[in-house]
């Protein structure tokens, strides 16, 4: 097969039409600023040739995509070979199949193999630096990936699109985490990596999900349990950040990590308050469905991937909204998070660059990114396409979204964290000496 990168001969065409729009458009504005005092038919007939020339821009915008496609498949000879990789859950394989599907019956002229791995986004990064080039052509990831991938060399620049630009159509912040030094290394897919609280509202009031004391006291009383994974720095993060802690990452990927303060040590004795009633549970997410669709669990802290176990099991009662507020020295205190997206990536050995790309750009576009939320449950990175959504989990993830931070921490926090969140949920009795250890292994320097 003909290995040619048309995405530079795309990159190429649109340069070309992107200048003569430009040039255009500065005579107009320099004939505009010298002739101020023209009557109006004259500011009328600028208008007008504007107009024209946006139009035009837009057409041969649109022209050079078709051009290189047209190339594209020109220059295709034989089998297109394709490995994509995605959630090994069953909704995300079912719609990825039909959506490969639809991208060759568009494509029909060219003969496509696309195999469709089950490899999770939060695995992706190890499993691609196993082996940049045995890895998929296509895969999603989480957004935390990005830098490794970049600095490995494992991610194809987006320098050029053939059928949208996603810098344009999806949320500025799912563009800004999919971009590093100036320059875009991935398609947005999904902004609801997230977590929020899922209750049922035929046990529990908005009054009670809206702090954790309330919570645990109202499951006391109706005999039902709560709860979340608090020995897992990605959910343990959420009291500190909200009690206004500080954990950060340096360039050397090294953390700074303040959680052993005067602060920390309150917020460590507020976990240890929640976690000691005997209604709260602390528990991961295998363990909480099983609880869950035994009719014990009546509340629990999770994601948008959940969304059918939780919705299905509480039926009519079947509710979401932000995290609670714990509390910090008699003060309410509203819970942090973590807010993270996925994206869907190419890999720069991958076998055929140019389709690979514009497979990743057909299964992120807004028709595409509707489907993937409506299977998953999760929610589009597609400003339009997320309008259209009408779910609670979502409405309480926007509703978090307002106390959430992107994820940027480094390697030597995970296991620090999971071992301190333990430690609370045992009930340590030192806790100024955990939270001391935890700090300490955080802050490691990063071996060489």
């Amino acid at each position: 097969m003909k290995k040619k990168v048309i995405s530079t001969v795309l990159c190429a065409a649109m340069v070309a039409s992107m200048f003569a729009g430009c040039g255009n458009k500065a005579a107009d504005n320099s004939s505009a600023a010298d002739n101020s005092a023209a009557d109006n038919s004259a500011a009328e007939s600028t208008n007008n040739a504007a107009a024209t020339e946006t139009g035009d821009a837009a057409d041969n915008a649109e022209t050079a995509s078709d051009d290189a496609i047209a190339n594209l498949i020109a220059s295709t000879d034989g089998t297109v070979d394709i490995q994509l990789w995605c959630s090994e859950l069953e909704a995300y394989q079912n719609v990825m199949k039909e959506l490969t599907d639809k991208f060759k019956e568009q494509y029909s002229d060219v003969d496509f193999n696309i195999t469709i791995g089950a490899v999770s986004e939060a695995d992706a990064k190890d499993k691609i630096l196993e082996d940049i080039d045995a890895a998929a052509d296509v895969f999603v990831f989480a957004d935390d990936q990005v830098n490794d991938l970049v600095n490995a060399g494992a991610l194809q620049e987006v320098a050029a699109t053939y059928t949208y630009d996603p810098k344009e159509t999806n949320s500025e912040a799912t563009v800004a985490a999919a971009t590093k030094d100036g320059k875009l290394y991935a398609y947005p897919l999904t902004a609801s990596n997230g977590y929020f609280l899922y209750y049922d509202s035929n046990i529990f009031s908005e009054e009670d999900v809206a702090s954790w004391e309330n919570l645990t006291a109202k499951a006391e009383e109706a005999g039902t349990k709560v709860g979340m994974n608090v020995a897992d720095g990605w959910y343990l993060y959420g009291f500190f950040s909200g009690a206004g802690c500080e954990l950060s990452m340096n360039e050397d990927n090294s953390n700074n990590c303040d959680w052993n303060s005067e602060t920390g040590l309150a917020v460590a004795q507020s976990i240890e308050n929640i976690t000691s009633s005997p209604a709260f549970v602390s528990v991961q997410d295998q363990d909480a469905i099983t609880m869950l669709n035994d009719g014990t669990l009546g509340a629990y802290v999770s994601g948008t991937w959940n969304t059918g176990s939780f919705e299905a099991k509480y039926g009519d009662g079947y509710a979401a909204c932000k995290l609670p507020t714990f509390d910090v020295n008699g003060t309410a205190t509203q819970m942090g998070s973590y807010a993270g997206y996925k994206f869907v990536g190419v890999n720069s050995h991958a076998k055929n660059v140019g389709w690979s790309m514009l497979l990743a750009e057909y299964l992120t576009n807004e028709e595409s990114q509707l489907a993937i939320g409506n299977a998953t449950s999760e929610g589009p990175a597609n400003t339009v396409a997320a309008a259209q959504i009408d779910s609670p989990a979502l409405a309480a993830l926007a509703a978090q979204s307002e106390f959430a931070d992107q994820q940027v921490v480094g390697n030597n926090y995970w296991d620090p964290a999971k071992a301190l969140g333990q430690n609370l949920v045992d009930g340590a009795t030192d806790l100024q000496a955990v939270l001391d250890d935890a700090v300490a292994g955080i802050t490691q320097p990063v071996a060489e």
